[in-house]
């Protein structure tokens, strides 16, 4: 009963908020899911332990209900249980729980309380569905979800044009994405004859380098479904050409930023690879685009964070660019160095989200950074978590060692594994994700100098009022903060070390080589400077950012108006807004008015009410004229029809004789 308790205690909280929030009030909503969120994340724990470390798999999933059996198509409502799905059980909830603990703080002041907490339960519970499923049946309905949850809390404060205008962007371009996941789903089906993951995955070296025609061309089977999975993949985690829902997704509560678009649902789409890895090894065509797309949005998205204002746009696009290195992780094959990153990252990006909520929530709702500055001294306990988050994402650690903090360790067992692949997309990624690395610490710090030091951009105003958080806010910010310093050498050899083939078991399908210490892997030793670069980079970011922002806080300013083509480019995001607004909105926007004018006020309308309609009514109405109600007029009409039907028949007769 274990597993099936995790998944169904988040529903029931949100149930009971949902449904009873009327009767709980806002403070009983907020305890009852805070209570089973906790406990769930306690629970899940317990399955890790008895999972991944003991190695105590169950035998087969557990199923609570056949859900489909049509013809061929059987699919049952089950629980997948590996390492990889209590790996994100642990993610999932302990993110969650203190994602709820921190909101009975920040929306302390939000009447809509239940309802707030009833769909971040939801949202939860639609994850734990999409982890834990067996079969791609089920991992869609969880995929929709979470999307469904992410839409209607982004668009929590509906009275905003704002929200609601994020949150349809969300919903449609993850439908982009979910179009081509679908098509994979259905695909898979056809293929295999079967949406069962342990039957698709058995029957995949078979279909190896099978081939099939499409407008006279041939395609490789498997690339062409993995590349579908994909597809959805980019759409639910930001990446590059899809990412645009996210940094704009940020119009959500800050919570929901924590939850949803840090560690949760964004790494929806790492999970599929992984989870599909035994077909993405038997398609290396897919891999390579994998890598290559993964390395470009870590790249891309770190430079439009260069220039960002917005304390939480930042921190979004920063979530856009780790994703791209769990991403091209995959595509070198390296899946274990993937999951490792995705379970560092979520500690310290929701610790650096939440942190950033407590500014905003001390400013009084304040996100522009050239507002702020200075605020060590009214926020010390914000300020010391977000810089403990800042060192974890920047890769502050000890070379040829797992002495550092968590993103350390496991972003640079990614960096290299991609220049230990020795292929073209490896190698592209190995540079992309370097490059990145100074940009990582850039922004972070900027982030970090803007927001708490220097010279106070605020009012005096809001400077009396800067106060801490209340200590229901902090201490998920304090658990976070364990995990953003320990997670990364607590798990090495979990993950990527030495014990990786017992910890996963039969949850992934691996190739190459174990990394037991970062730039010490097995085989032949990396080059120094492979292993020192990284490291490097970081320092080079940090010494950048402080500079301009502490030492000479004059140059970005002039820089900005000495570069003022790259640096609206990077300003506007490199105009993929306006780009897809010239060829997909307007134009759509433009065909909608074409039918609404012309095929539904001309043609329909035309026609039919205005037309057909109008007619027989004009018509009607002549014709009800003739009923005068006199006797001698309807005798009249009466000797009228007589004379017609005589003289008809007569001249008939006469035409007959």
């Amino acid at each position: 009963m274990l597993y099936q308790t995790i998944v169904l205690l988040p529903a029931i909280g949100a149930l009971a908020a949902g449904l009873f929030g009327k009767w709980l009030g806002p403070r009983g909503s907020g305890i009852v899911t805070c209570t089973l969120m906790v406990l769930t994340a306690l629970l899940s724990f317990i399955a890790f332990y008895q999972v991944a470390v003991a190695g105590n798999v169950p035998e087969q999933a557990v199923i609570f209900f056949t859900w489909f059996d049509v013809g061929a198509l059987e699919a049952d409502w089950a629980i997948r249980v590996d390492t990889l799905t209590v790996v994100m059980f642990v993610v999932v909830n302990t993110v969650s729980s203190m994602v709820h603990i921190y909101s009975v703080g920040y929306m302390s002041h939000d009447p809509y309380r239940p309802r707030f907490f009833a769909l971040l339960s939801m949202f939860t519970f639609a994850m734990l569905m999409l982890v834990t499923a067996d079969n791609f049946l089920q991992l869609f309905f969880g995929w929709e979800g979470v999307g469904l949850a992410s839409y209607l809390l982004i668009g929590f404060w509906y009275k905003k044009p704002s929200a609601n205008a994020a949150a349809i962007k969300a919903f449609i371009v993850n439908r982009v994405g979910d179009f081509g996941f679908a098509l994979g789903i259905m695909a898979i089906f056809f293929v295999f004859g079967s949406v069962d993951f342990d039957t698709v995955f058995a029957m995949a070296p078979s279909m190896a380098g099978r081939e099939f025609e499409f407008l006279g061309q041939q395609f490789d089977i498997l690339t062409t479904i993995c590349l579908l999975l994909f597809m959805g993949a980019m759409g639910k985690s930001a990446q590059f050409l899809l990412h645009t829902w996210l940094p704009d997704a940020m119009e959500g509560p800050t919570p929901v930023s924590a939850l949803i678009h840090a560690a949760t649902m964004v790494t929806a789409g790492v999970f599929l690879v992984c989870r599909c890895s035994y077909l993405f090894e038997y398609a290396p065509g897919a891999l390579a685009v994998v890598a290559v797309v993964g390395a470009v949005t870590a790249f891309a998205t770190a430079t439009m964070a260069l220039v960002q204002y917005d304390i939480k746009r930042v921190i979004a696009y920063s979530t856009c660019s780790q994703l791209g290195y769990m991403f091209f992780a995959a595509g070198v094959g390296a899946y274990d160095a993937a999951m490792f990153h995705l379970f560092t990252h979520a500690f310290f990006k929701a610790l650096l989200f939440l942190g950033a909520g407590s500014v905003i929530h001390g400013l009084g709702d304040e996100q522009d950074m050239r507002k702020m500055g200075g605020l060590a001294k009214q926020l010390p306990w914000t300020a010391g978590l977000m810089i403990i988050g800042t060192l974890a994402i920047t890769g502050v650690g000890i070379p040829y060692t797992i002495v550092g903090f968590a993103g350390f360790v496991s972003k640079d067992v990614i960096i290299e594994t991609a220049y230990e692949a020795a292929t073209a997309p490896g190698l592209f990624a190995f540079w992309m994700g370097l490059t990145a690395v100074a940009m990582t610490s850039f922004y972070s710090w900027r982030v970090i100098f803007m927001t708490f030091f220097g010279k106070s951009r605020a009012g005096q105003q809001a400077l009396e009022q800067a106060h801490e958080s209340p200590a229901v806010m902090m201490i998920p910010l304090i658990i976070l903060a364990l995990g953003a310093v320990f997670a990364g050498a607590a798990f090495h050899s979990f993950f990527v070390g030495a014990g990786q083939e017992h910890f996963w078991q039969e949850a992934l399908l691996f190739v190459g080589d174990e990394h037991a210490v970062a730039g010490m892997a097995d085989g032949p030793a990396l080059p120094r400077w492979v292993v020192w670069g990284p490291f490097a980079m970081m320092l080079v970011g940090l010494v950048w950012s402080y500079h301009w922002y502490i030492r000479r806080p004059d140059i970005p300013q002039r820089i900005a108006d000495n570069n003022g083509i790259l640096y609206r480019f990077l300003l506007n995001k490199w105009y993929f807004d306006e780009i897809y607004d010239f060829l997909f909105v307007e134009p759509t926007k433009k065909l909608g008015h074409f039918l609404w004018k012309q095929g539904d006020g001309w043609l329909i309308d035309g026609f039919g009410p205005d037309g057909v309609a109008t007619s027989v009514l004009a018509t009607t109405r002549r014709i009800v004229k003739v009923q005068t109600g006199y006797v001698y007029h309807y005798a009249f009409v009466m000797l009228i029809g007589i004379a017609l039907f005589v003289t008809y028949y007569y001249v008939r007769s006469v035409g007959a004789f």
